[in-house]
């Protein structure tokens, strides 16, 4: 038990680095763009700034409260950096914001890891000891990557997580003449042709750290529409399991879109009351892939998608068809 107990403070003490260069990295970020008043306060405000979820006992309108209690909590953060650095650019805010976010997510490990750990000593409880000792690569190898993710949102590069987002700013842009606006907050919307069919892209709006409100917009557009859409087509990226291909391109059907519920309940739902099909197209990675600098095996795979999407329009739409199609993901670093 006593070397269980010193290999995990020699991991515990590792996490706990990574946490305070994840701060710092916070913290020079926010001195350099000029943040008014105290940096390290405004920062721990927001490190273990917390949502309650919603009482699930009672369904009704479950969806719609959670969505409330994320959209005041996005809001919130939102409002909080525009108040402290009002001359930085909104992209740079919606980056670092996704830095705090990184930030307290290993500073939530850290605290979780201590813990567990205090409290088997303090029980003298040798099994949850030894389970954490199990556990510790694993959780290490989960701070890292959330550390690494850091650079990649502070320097502003594509993600892997945004190969959604870069496919749809490809389809926008092949045509050459699609007409793009801002349909809901922080979501964009490209009207083109391809294939003799009308495509609305949707994505999130770039290049700031932003996963947009693809939901609402899907809605949106098939509402506008009058519910006269051949075909929702989705793409996102998924996390691989061990042993799988880096950038190996799949299709299915349903919501492909990782959010907490609200946003794939409101596609689930809009596709349902008009009897659309729902196609979902995914890219594998891993979580470390998705949330650091995209690789050349994910960003290769666009090009794979877009041949998914073409023959998809091919054999299941119609010439003169309108078919929505949805570019999920972390859109930093991707313009429209």
């Amino acid at each position: 038990m006593m070397l269980w107990i010193r290999n995990i403070k020699m991991h515990l003490a590792r996490i706990e680095r990574l946490v305070k260069d994840a701060k710092k990295k916070v913290l020079d970020v926010l001195k350099k763009g000029g943040i008014k008043g105290d940096p390290e306060k405004f920062l721990n405000t927001y490190l273990q700034f917390f949502v309650i979820d919603p009482v699930r006992d009672e369904p009704t309108n479950l969806m719609r409260r959670l969505e409330h209690l994320l959209d005041i909590r996005q809001k919130r953060m939102k409002l909080g950096l525009k108040q402290v650095l009002p001359d930085l650019g909104e992209f740079t805010r919606n980056n670092l914001e996704i830095m705090i976010e990184a930030a307290r997510a290993l500073d939530l490990i850290y605290r979780i890891v201590r813990h567990y750990l205090m409290l088997g000593q303090k029980t003298n409880n040798w099994i949850l000891i030894m389970q954490l000792e199990l556990e510790m690569p694993q959780i290490v190898k989960l701070a890292e990557t959330y550390y690494k993710a850091l650079d990649a949102f502070k320097s502003g590069k594509p993600v892997g997580d945004g190969i959604g987002a870069l496919v749809a700013a490809t389809l926008m842009n092949s045509g050459g003449s699609a007409i793009k606006k801002e349909i809901v907050e922080d979501t964009i919307m490209g009207v083109t042709e391809r294939k003799g069919r009308k495509l609305y892209v949707i994505k999130a709006k770039g290049p700031g750290g932003t996963v947009g409100k693809p939901g609402e917009a899907v809605k949106k557009v098939v509402e506008e529409l009058k519910g006269k859409v051949s075909r929702i087509i989705m793409i996102d990226a998924a996390l691989k399991l061990e042993g799988e291909k880096t950038g190996e391109v799949i299709e299915g059907v349903g919501a492909a879109i990782g959010d907490p519920g609200p946003e794939k309940f409101k596609i689930e739902s809009i596709a349902m009351k008009y009897n659309i099909p729902l196609d979902s197209i995914i890219i594998k990675e891993s979580l470390e892939e998705a949330i650091t600098p995209m690789r050349k095996e994910i960003s290769n795979a666009a090009e794979k998608v877009i041949e998914k999407i073409d023959k998809a329009l091919e054999e299941r739409t119609k010439e003169g068809n309108i078919v929505v199609i949805v570019g999920v993901g972390n859109t930093v670093g991707i313009a429209q």
